[in-house]
C-alpha cells in the first residue's frame, strides 16, 4: 500500500510539473524507479506523462511556438531512436546508475539556465544559436527521454536560449513532450516497457496526474515559488545519488 501512495505522489508531482511547478516531474523519474524497478518504470511512467500533456496541450493549447517546436523534434526523435538502441545493451544492474547521472545532468543543465537568465538580463548572450547547438541539445534530450524520461531541462535549456516569453515557452514545451512522447510509445512497446500490465497501471496514475495538472494552476500562486524549486532540485540530486550508489 505505501509503495502505491508513492506511486500516487510521483503521479501528482508530474501533474503539477506540466501545470506550472518546473523540476517536480523529475523527482518522479526516481520515485518510479524505486517502485516499479529502473528500467520497467520507464514503460510505467511515459502513458502518465502523456495524461499531463494532455491536459498541458489543452491549457496552453494556443501558445505554441510552432517553429521552434519542428526544430527541436527531428533531433529530438533521432534521440529516441539512439536510445531506443541502448536501451538493452545496458545492463538492469547499471541502469540505475544511468539513470542517477542522468537526474544529476539535468540538475546542473537547470541551474546553467538559471545563470543563461541572469546573463541575458546583464544584456549579454552566451549560448549560441547555431544549427550544431540545436542538434545537440535535441539529440541529447531525445536520448535523455528515451532512457529516462528526463528531457525536461534540456528542453528548457533550448527554449530558454532563443528567450521565449513564458507562455510561449509552456505551450512550446507541452506541445513537443505531447509529441516526443507518443513516438517513444511504439519504442517502449518494442522493449516490452509498455505492455497491457503496466497500461493498466499507468492509466490510474494518469489521471491523477491530469488532475494534478488542472489544479495547479490554482495552487501555484501559493507556494513560494524559489523555496519550493530549492526544494525539489535538492530532492533531485539526493534522487541521484541514490540510484547511483
Amino acid at each position: 500500500m505505501d509503495q502505491w501512495l508513492f506511486a500516487a505522489l510521483g503521479a501528482a508531482l508530474i501533474g503539477l510539473a506540466k501545470g506550472g511547478l518546473p523540476g517536480a516531474g523529475n523527482v518522479s523519474i526516481w520515485i518510479f524507479a524505486e517502485v516499479f524497478g529502473a528500467k520497467e518504470s520507464v514503460g510505467y511512467l511515459l502513458p502518465v506523462l502523456i495524461c499531463g500533456d494532455t491536459i498541458a496541450i489543452i491549457i496552453y493549447r494556443r501558445n505554441a511556438d510552432w517553429g521552434h517546436v519542428w526544430r527541436l523534434f527531428p533531433p529530438m526523435a533521432i534521440g529516441v531512436v539512439a536510445g531506443w538502441l541502448l536501451f538493452d545493451v545496458i545492463p538492469g544492474a547499471e541502469f540505475r546508475i544511468v539513470m542517477g547521472f542522468l537526474l544529476l545532468i539535468m540538475t546542473a543543465l537547470h541551474f546553467g539556465r538559471k545563470w543563461m537568465i541572469r546573463k541575458q538580463a546583464e544584456g549579454e548572450d552566451k549560448v549560441p544559436h547555431a544549427k550544431w547547438f540545436i542538434w545537440s541539445t535535441g539529440v541529447g534530450g531525445g536520448l535523455a527521454t528515451m532512457l529516462a524520461n528526463a528531457a525536461g531541462p534540456v528542453a528548457a535549456f533550448y527554449l530558454m536560449a532563443v528567450k521565449l516569453p513564458k507562455f510561449a515557452f509552456i505551450g512550446t514545451s507541452a506541445w513537443l513532450f505531447f509529441m516526443i512522447n507518443l513516438f517513444k510509445l511504439p519504442f517502449q512497446a518494442q522493449l516490452g516497457t509498455v505492455n497491457v500490465t503496466s497500461i493498466r497501471v499507468s492509466l490510474i496514475l494518469g489521471a491523477i496526474a491530469a488532475l494534478a495538472c488542472m489544479v495547479a494552476p490554482k495552487i501555484v500562486k501559493y507556494i513560494p515559488q524559489k523555496q519550493f524549486e530549492w526544494l525539489v532540485w535538492g530532492v533531485i540530486v539526493f534522487a541521484g545519488v541514490r540510484l547511483i550508489y
